[in-house]
């Protein structure tokens, strides 16, 4: 190669000889390396395109082939089943939504299938719109001078609610006054130190002794407006709670916002159930479940009230069974539904917007364990009045 002329591979100059080129500066042998390693990742690139493209052919080809089974298979057992009319089809359907209760829909697949009638018993009623929603409007709110609760509508204007919602509890009111009474006693207390310091500042000459008895005395009447204004708010709640009340002093508020005054309200004797009406129209009503659609244990259900004063607010539990009281004997419904202060009063409800009963209270220092009294004795007590 040292007496033979050559073109440099990179740069194109013509020289004789030499390991690297005189123009360039290019070393030969490691250039062609260089272009020779170019050549088989090109060439290796190439294949691995090539046999990927083959892979998604196969894939396509295959999941078309699954496809065309699974629809003719479907086909054919649509079409060629016997004994099975399109009535027949669809109550098989039908059985898949949960509108009904399970063990109510099993009669109908079993009719689909063995094409024997079977004598289901009436399906429980169920709302046209939301089973929840509907509930959530048949739910109320309702404010007293000492505090609120929830109700809902039994009838066209029947109202259910607890006793305790609209009826003062006088050890409540004892407490309430011991604090509103005490409150204003360290009030006067204060302001007679004021006076007194105000005086004394007065004999002080002028200078940091009485400067720091003015700071003094300004911080403390500072407190004092700060706290007035709470101090006068419970003053007159308790002269509202001390005045006798009646059904015009509950103010019932609807799920439309919507604020009316009752007009009319029995206490039960036997439970913490109370009946109170408004002159309302066009409201939904909530409705008892048929005699023979029962509730098990596990269930789901729904607590709708004003927890803290949050209208219409909607928590959902299971049902966890029944309970007699250990204070008085009654029979109770357990829940792990969240039954917050302001939620006594409100509806129990199931899926189906049916009521179970009307939440009444929870276990202090406990979490999940509510408890509702069933709807048969809102009637059993009110029936009267209801109908």
């Amino acid at each position: 190669m040292a007496g033979e002329r050559f073109s440099c591979p990179k740069c194109g100059h013509s020289q004789s000889g030499g390991k690297e080129c005189a123009s360039c500066g290019v070393i030969f042998a490691r250039y062609k390396r260089v272009l020779q390693r170019k050549k088989e990742l090109a060439e290796q690139a190439a294949k691995e395109a090539e046999a990927a493209k083959k892979k998604s052919s196969t894939l396509v080809m295959v999941v078309m082939a699954l496809a065309l089974v699974a629809v003719t298979a479907g086909g054919t057992y649509y079409f060629v089943t016997p004994g099975k009319s399109k009535q027949q089809r669809d109550s098989l359907i039908v059985a898949d939504v949960p509108s009904g209760n399970v063990e109510k829909a099993r009669p109908q697949v079993q009719e689909a299938r063995d094409r024997k009638p079977v004598e289901s018993s009436p399906e429980p009623e169920v709302f046209q719109s939301s089973s929840i929603e509907y509930a959530r409007q048949a739910t109320v709110s309702i404010e007293t001078p000492w505090g609120t609760g929830s109700g809902f509508f039994v009838s066209s204007n029947f109202i259910v609610t607890n006793r305790h919602v609209v009826e003062l509890n006088q050890d409540e009111l004892e407490k309430f006054r011991h604090k509103v009474e005490t409150s204003r006693k360290m009030i006067d207390l204060e302001e007679k130190k004021i006076r007194k310091y105000r005086q004394e500042m007065k004999r002080l000459p002028k200078g940091p002794q009485r400067e720091q008895v003015r700071i003094y005395i300004t911080e403390m009447q500072k407190n004092i407006d700060r706290i007035m204004p709470e101090q006068e708010r419970a003053e007159e709640r308790l002269q509202e709670m001390e005045r006798q009340t009646g059904a015009g002093d509950l103010k019932v508020i609807l799920a439309d916002g919507s604020e009316h005054y009752a007009n009319f309200l029995l206490m039960s004797e036997n439970y913490d159930l109370a009946l109170l009406a408004i002159s309302v129209t066009e409201h939904p009503v909530l409705k008892r479940p048929p005699g023979n659609y029962r509730i098990n244990q596990g269930d789901k259900v729904f607590t709708i009230g004003s927890p803290v004063g949050l209208r219409n607010t909607v928590t959902s539990g299971v049902f966890s069974g029944m309970r007699k009281s250990a204070i008085d004997g009654q029979i109770l419904l357990q829940t792990d539904a969240p039954i917050n202060p302001g939620n006594s009063g409100g509806p129990l409800i199931d899926e189906k917007g049916y009521v179970r009963g009307v939440n009444t209270m929870i276990f202090r220092d406990t979490e999940g364990i509510g408890f509702a009294i069933p709807i048969e004795k809102v009637f059993e007590d009110f029936g009267a009045s209801i109908y």
